[in-house]
């Protein structure tokens, strides 16, 4: 396999990166770097680490880092996943508030860890930060328990304070989603699969409308109007294909959210390079305006709800003795 980080990656141009990965040869991994300047999206770190994670280290060729911004993947801890020695020194400051490096998550431990780190990069209200956390510990758990990929899931997380904005990227190696959304959705390619996961109580655990107490199939709709009501980039790929919500312009316009992801202002691709797992990248302003406020509310009130309905099942099950 081959993959390369350009001078820039992020979400609105992300499609020449995805392009241009190589999947062949699963037992081997070369990366290069851009000679002159390296600043990308955590999603792009994220798929990167998630990668070597699949092959043994001494198969991973890392060309060496001659951009002076070599420094941020240091910090961001890319060589430790690809364990070589970057040869770049550097003064580490505390990244609370800032960024959260790139973190294996393979269990709920790991995963609180990672959602407690979340708290002070968010720069919201205790209740609104949780409903964030609520979004991606959805997003994890679907990894840990349905993607089948023995390594977990890659996140890695950084916040623009120019912006007032977290950029948020999460990478697995699993099925995809084709085949967990197969499991109870008939999807003939990788694209409506991503379209069936995207719309919510929908979710390949279950036919059943509105999903299950323990799975209700929201994870994603959430996330994607999160990035809706904040006309910020949210994008999906797995297989050979990637979603992209676009950018809106026009504060003044009236926010509808779609349950059919395709009737959001949005590109999509089928021909890309083929992603052995799922890849989710997000762009989240953390402006409080009304709308903003008012779905993290909703999102709330959901998660309360799930929890409590979690709980009641609990105790309503049998006991033998």
């Amino acid at each position: 396999m081959k993959i390369h980080l350009p001078n820039s990656a992020f979400l609105g141009n992300v499609d020449p990166f995805l392009a241009s990965f190589n999947p062949n040869g699963k037992d081997t991994l070369e990366i290069s770097f851009n000679k002159k300047w390296i600043f990308v999206h955590p999603l792009a770190l994220s798929m990167v680490a998630a990668l070597a994670l699949t092959v043994d280290s001494s198969n991973i060729v890392c060309e060496q880092v001659e951009a002076r911004s070599g420094h941020y993947l240091e910090r961001m801890g890319l060589f430790d996943f690809l364990k070589v020695k970057s040869g770049i020194s550097i003064s580490e400051h505390e990244p609370a508030g800032r960024f959260i490096p790139l973190t294996q998550i393979k269990n709920s431990n790991k995963l609180s860890d990672f959602l407690k780190d979340m708290i002070p990069l968010l720069h919201l209200e205790p209740k609104h930060a949780e409903s964030i956390q609520y979004i991606v510990s959805e997003l994890v758990r679907n990894v840990l328990e349905h993607s089948a990929s023995p390594n977990g899931a890659v996140l890695a997380a950084q916040y623009f304070k120019k912006s007032n904005t977290i950029r948020i990227g999460i990478a697995d190696t699993g099925l995809g989603i084709k085949e967990t959304i197969n499991v109870s959705y008939p999807a003939d390619n990788y694209l409506e699969a991503i379209r069936l996961a995207l719309m919510p109580g929908i979710t390949g655990t279950t036919t059943r409308i509105g999903g299950t107490d323990d799975n209700a199939g929201a994870g994603l709709f959430f996330i994607k109007s999160i990035a809706n009501v904040n006309r910020d980039f949210f994008m999906i790929y797995s297989g050979d294909s990637m979603y992209k919500l676009l950018r809106k312009t026009g504060r003044n316009k009236r926010h509808v959210l779609y349950a059919d992801p395709n009737k959001d202002q949005h590109s999509k691709r089928n021909d890309l390079p083929f992603w052995q797992g799922t890849a989710v990248g997000i762009d989240i302003s953390l402006d409080a305006t009304s709308e903003f406020t008012a779905l993290l509310d909703y999102i709330r009130d959901t998660y309360s709800k799930a929890v409590r309905e979690r709980k009641q099942a609990k105790y309503k099950k049998a006991k033998f003795i």
